[in-house]
């Protein structure tokens, strides 16, 4: 499985519209195949910052998501509404435990 994690600190005059967009881009992912979770969240330690945790099944999926479109498309809008470049870490983890 492939975890990602991303994250940005969006300046306060866009949160609004880019969280909204980060819900719908969480959505629309979900529905793609190999897609396991695609959640977007405020952290409540930093209220402007939105963050993702995805599961995706493998290289292959994440590799197909990141060619849609609207992926691209979600990138450079959310990009040029965060106060610094977003940062993205991608995981490949084994579950452990049931």
């Amino acid at each position: 499985m492939i975890i990602i994690t991303g994250s940005a600190t969006i300046r306060p005059e866009h949160f609004d519209e880019a969280l909204k967009l980060g819900v719908e881009h969480s959505a629309r992912s979900r529905a793609e195949p190999g897609c396991i979770a695609h959640n977007c969240h405020v952290d409540a330690e930093a209220p402007h910052r939105i963050v993702f945790v995805e599961g995706w099944a493998d290289m292959a999926a994440v590799k197909a998501h990141f060619a849609v479109p609207e992926s691209g498309e979600f990138v450079r809008l959310f990009g040029g509404w965060a106060e610094a470049a977003p940062v993205m870490k991608i995981f490949n983890a084994d579950e452990i435990v049931r």
